[in-house]
């Protein structure tokens, strides 16, 4: 039989939903704790990106949280979630368009607060990031009309760059957004919370670039189950 794995919801009916997808594909779901879904990011991240040695912290931001994974060689030494996601910032703040300084200013000014679990975090050897925000941020950079893989994997987002950006989406709407080469145009009203909750991860932690993952979950699972 066989098997696919899942990140864990909070759902009422998770139990139900298990019976019926074995009951209809055959194929059995395992459902994994946030701490197993970070280790295997952290094992595909490392192997992807040839990372051996020194401090590692891997983060992924989602639309409605973002992880964070700490390391030091092979061993994963903590991992936590916050409720910092793009979908929260652009509905509280309204940055699915064009908005003013001040209103940016205003979630910068949130996003910090409600990442303030970072500020007591030394600063690592290597910062890694992964998810829709960070590889779109990589595919603006390199200008791609196609989304590759390839070109993403391993790409160094200067600070500069990312505040770039974020210029970029704050003076257009979503529908000016969606024109910028290398954006997904499902991601043009997200994108620039995204990219505000990017800046803030990286300067929090005090470095002047991330590297980008377009590995993750999977990628581990792959590499635990069959080697890499």
């Amino acid at each position: 039989m066989a098997l696919a794995r899942a990140k864990s919801v909070a759902a009422s009916n998770g139990s139900a939903f298990l019976s019926a997808a074995k009951a209809r594909t055959g194929v059995a779901i395992e459902i994994i704790s946030g701490e197993e879904e970070g280790r295997l990011a952290y094992l595909a991240v490392k192997s992807g990106l040839g990372l051996t040695a020194g401090s590692l912290v891997i983060f992924d931001t989602g639309g409605g949280s973002s992880q964070f994974t700490f390391g030091r060689g092979p061993v994963v030494e903590e991992r936590f979630s916050v409720n910092v996601g793009a979908v929260r910032y652009t509905e509280r703040y309204g940055l699915a368009g064009a908005v003013s300084p001040e209103q940016l200013r205003a979630a910068l000014d949130a996003i910090a607060t409600d990442l303030a679990r970072l500020d007591t975090a030394r600063s690592p050897d290597a910062l890694v990031g992964l998810g829709g925000a960070v590889t779109n941020i990589a595919a603006i950079k390199h200008g791609l009309v196609r989304y590759d893989p390839k070109v993403v994997q391993g790409t160094v987002i200067e600070r500069a760059e990312i505040e770039r950006q974020i210029e970029l989406y704050r003076t257009r709407t979503a529908d000016e957004r969606r024109r910028i080469v290398g954006l997904q145009p499902q991601r043009a009203e997200v994108i620039l919370a995204g990219a505000c909750i990017v800046r803030t991860v990286v300067s929090k932690l005090g470095k002047d670039a991330l590297t980008v993952s377009d590995r993750g979950l999977r990628h581990g699972l792959l590499i635990e189950r069959f080697g890499g």
